[in-house]
């Protein structure tokens, strides 16, 4: 039996190890073909709620219990979360799975009205290695849906998890997943006039959360490039801003520029090669944008306005940003190179934040609206505004790479409280908590590493 072998790109991090995927030749191939209509299992929605796909996910057999229990347990934690299945109880299940290679008995699973099943297996090598596999089942037709191989370190077995996590996804709806990933934010300690802010990293879920910087100085609104490899953040050193790229392999920063007077964190373009920011100047600020290999830097809005938020569309043709120039904070797109912008934002109340979604479809905000702070989406054109949640203090969304689900940060009410990252999908119904032990703000969610 041959396998063919094909490396999955990871992020350049001491995290991280080379992780391979070999395909199983015994299997159906789930890169090989586009999934026909016909193997999606979609969740319905009645009456503005989803109504999940109901999945079973066993526990992965192995030497090592614990590890196989554990690395199912990230794939049904995040299936769970997406809001689009339900992980069926194991009391419920009818059949023990001790063979991922044999068929399973399909008219258990649906007995239990499991419509989908997922098997795996997990051993670990005297080298250190982990290798896991898995297979993904259609109960109703009894036929297999996918299955693969995975190589890796045992210190990134979490990550195992988060891609089957992510092919199960993608193979029964149709559309990308977003588990395995990372997210850079802001831990937060301290009392509330005294707050310590470090640059941090987690995945997705809350786990495996890394400080990036000590807090001995301010550092506010990281953001990544596209090819996961570097974050870009301010930092206040006394009164001055700098603006900083950091590389996530080596720890290493260096600056970009000193921008007195800069109003808000700098975003890459789709490329990675130019970052956009507003800089101030007396009363107003004007969106610049800086050739990372030049450092030169072309202005992009002149006006006595405050211009502000910029964010580069996926395809990086356009610009979205909040401005204030026709008397109240709103949302404008305009041209690349500065022409062209043009309102969006017609709602009662204020409009800030505005991130673009990497599908192109929506853009995100921020809303203030009689005395309320809310998250929501708009079309690029401002049809269809959409309020997800809402809170006492709502703020930053940021969008997993699949443009379906939303992080942000709600402030707390009270002296002692502090700033949680939530997340909720596009459909408004299904809002979590990530939990994180400090308090954590201003989320921005990578591309997938894989």
């Amino acid at each position: 039996m041959s396998h063919r072998r094909s490396p999955i790109g990871t992020p350049r991090d001491t995290r991280i190890g080379a992780l391979v995927v070999a395909t199983l030749a015994v299997i159906a191939l789930f890169a090989a073909t586009a999934a026909p209509a016909s193997a999606q299992l979609r969740g319905t929605q009645r009456q503005g709620t989803i109504a999940p796909i109901p999945i079973a996910i066993v526990d992965f057999t192995g030497a090592d219990a614990k590890l196989a229990t554990d690395v199912s347990n990230v794939i049904s934690n995040d299936l769970a979360r997406s809001g689009l299945f339900e992980p069926l109880d194991h009391a419920s299940f009818l059949e023990r799975v001790v063979d991922v290679n044999a068929a399973p008995r399909f008219p258990d699973w649906r007995a239990i009205r499991a419509q989908a099943l997922v098997v795996g297996r997990v051993v670990q090598s005297g080298d250190g290695r982990v290798t896991a596999e898995f297979r993904l089942w259609d109960v109703t037709t009894g036929k297999q849906l996918a299955g693969q191989r995975f190589s890796t370190g045992s210190v990134n077995w979490r990550r195992v998890g988060h891609i089957i996590a992510d092919q199960v996804y993608e193979r029964l709806t149709g559309e990308k997943g977003y588990f395995d990933t990372r997210v850079v934010f802001i831990d937060e300690t301290g009392p509330k006039d005294k707050r310590i802010k470090r640059l941090a990293i987690m995945d997705q879920d809350g786990a495996n959360i890394r400080l990036l910087s000590q807090g001995r100085e301010l550092v506010l609104t990281p953001r990544f490039s596209p090819n996961n490899q570097q974050i870009t953040f301010m930092s206040y050193q006394g009164d001055q801003p700098h603006v900083y790229l950091m590389d996530l392999e080596s720890g290493q920063r260096q600056v970009v520029g000193e921008f007195p007077g800069m109003t808000f964190a700098p975003r890459f373009s789709p490329d990675g090669q130019r970052i956009i920011m507003s800089l101030q100047s007396g009363g107003s600020s004007s969106i610049f944008e800086m050739d990372l290999r030049t450092r030169q830097t072309r202005r992009l809005t002149s006006s006595d306005a405050i211009d502000t938020g910029p964010c580069y569309a996926p395809d990086g043709s356009q610009i979205v940003f909040e401005s204030d120039r026709e008397g109240t904070q709103q949302l404008f797109v305009m041209n690349a190179d500065g022409s062209g912008a043009r309102r969006i934002s017609f709602g009662e109340g204020r409009y800030s934040t505005p991130v673009w979604s990497p599908r192109g479809d929506y853009i995100a905000f921020t809303k203030q609206f009689s005395g309320r702070f809310l998250i929501g989406v708009m079309r690029p054109d401002g049809s269809g505004e959409r309020i997800l949640s809402e809170g006492y203090h709502n703020e930053g969304p940021t969008w997993a790479p699949n443009g379906r689900v939303l992080m942000f940060f709600r402030e707390q009410r009270g002296a002692g409280a502090g700033p949680r990252i939530y997340s909720v999908d596009i459909t408004g119904y299904n809002e979590q908590v990530v939990t994180t032990p400090s308090f954590a703000s201003d989320p921005a969610w990578s591309p997938l590493l894989n």
